[in-house]
């Protein structure tokens, strides 16, 4: 008899302590932050062109957050114009997200973080620009964080133009 209960016994205990490791000690969630850029130039008699954008986004448990932005400049025999664009977008409990582009349209800014209250967060932030030079250039910087371990981070960034 005591065999028996022997040989259910350490098995059923061994089976409890298991199910109470995992009870006690959940899987990690996934982090990740990844972006892209891209750009180009072109230069013929007279004229030239030039175009830049990057983006990124990050996420960690229930938080998301994405940043792009994009510009162009073009000079040519009527003089010289560019274009930019900045966004951001966030997803969580606790979420934000502003982008701006000054005036002159040469500099903008794109910022976006979701904060979760527990130690998960994301954020992602771009910064693009237009030089006097006629370069163009764009920077996306994305970080997402899990507690008990280093942020997941990217950076990636370009820059294209013709100087004059």
């Amino acid at each position: 008899m005591r065999s028996l209960a022997l040989r259910y016994t350490l098995p059923l205990a061994a089976t409890l302590c298991m199910l109470g490791a995992q009870v006690l000690m959940p899987q990690a969630m996934a982090q990740s932050a990844s972006g892209a850029a891209t750009g180009g130039a072109s230069t013929s008699p007279g004229s030239s062109a030039a175009t830049v954008g990057s983006g990124g986004s990050a996420a960690s448990g229930g938080t998301s957050a994405s940043t792009v932005g994009t510009a162009g400049t073009s000079t040519g025999s009527s003089g010289t114009s560019s274009s930019m664009g900045v966004g951001g977008s966030a997803a969580g409990e606790k979420a934000a997200s502003r982008s701006k582009v000054n005036p002159n349209a040469n500099n903008g800014h794109a910022s976006a973080r979701a904060n979760d209250g527990g130690g998960e967060w994301s954020q992602s932030k771009t910064h693009t620009k237009v030089q006097k030079d006629g370069t163009v250039s764009s920077r996306t910087r994305s970080m997402a964080h899990e507690p008990g371990g280093p942020p997941a981070k990217s950076t990636v960034e370009s820059s294209s133009g013709t100087p004059q």
